[in-house]
């Protein structure tokens, strides 16, 4: 792979390697990955199930440390960040979208929207323009008529707006999107892809999409996959 432009360049990676340890045995996960991001990119992630997706958007978005290497975000080092930068940095550069939402299910649509910008205290927001920030997200989503309710009382597919809309609440320059179309029937995976390229034409958000869904990785611009915990080329 080519090196980017730093100016173009949002993120890169750097011999990031990930190991487990199983009754006193080494399992390495990630072998060495070298990965570039450009500003503004859409890009998909395969692989086959326990290849290591999760693992490397885990230690992309910080929650989780590698075993060797980094992750350079915007030029800077993250893993030499302290626990308390790297809690400010997850909540002002990184939206995540997870398979199973991990919505607050005794909260309200808007107020799961809300919990980003409320995090830490560090948005700069007043209470009321976190409210309606958050409106306004949801209303994008399409959801201005479920603000209200809770996500017992939502579709699969508007837990996953709902979800990207609390992703999008700090407006960071990257979402980090774990198998966003898992667990929905194929129209309404296909309507939350078509929303992911609206949002990333809308407002450049650079998209890292871990996904087994062949039909929204062939859509993707960038397709890259891991095979043997390492990386290539889809």
């Amino acid at each position: 792979m080519s090196e980017l432009p730093r100016s173009e360049l949002l993120l890169r990676t750097e011999n990031l390697s990930k190991s487990f340890w199983l009754g006193g045995k080494e399992i390495k996960v990630l072998k060495g990955i070298g990965l570039q991001i450009s500003k503004g990119a859409m890009v998909s992630l395969s692989g086959a199930s326990g290849a290591g997706k999760s693992t490397l958007l885990h230690l992309i978005g910080t929650l989780d440390s590698p075993t060797a290497g980094d992750v350079f975000f915007e030029g800077g080092s993250l893993f030499k960040k302290s626990e308390r930068e790297l809690a400010r940095f997850r909540n002002q550069k990184i939206g995540f979208v997870f398979q199973f939402h991990h919505l607050l299910p005794e909260f309200s649509a808007v107020e799961n929207v809300m919990m980003p910008a409320l995090i830490l205290g560090i948005s700069g927001l007043k209470k009321g323009e976190i409210v309606e920030r958050a409106k306004e997200k949801l209303s994008e989503m399409g959801l201005g008529h479920r603000l209200s309710h809770k996500p017992g009382e939502l579709s699969g597919g508007e837990q996953s707006r709902v979800a990207i809309a609390r992703a999008l609440m700090n407006q960071p320059p990257l979402l980090l999107a774990d198998e966003p179309t898992g667990n929905l029937d194929r129209a309404t995976g296909e309507q939350v892809i078509d929303l992911l390229f609206k949002l990333n034409e809308k407002y450049k958000m650079t998209m890292l999409i871990a996904t087994h869904n062949e039909g929204l990785s062939a859509r993707l611009p960038v397709r890259l996959k891991l095979v043997d915990g390492n990386l290539v080329q889809a």
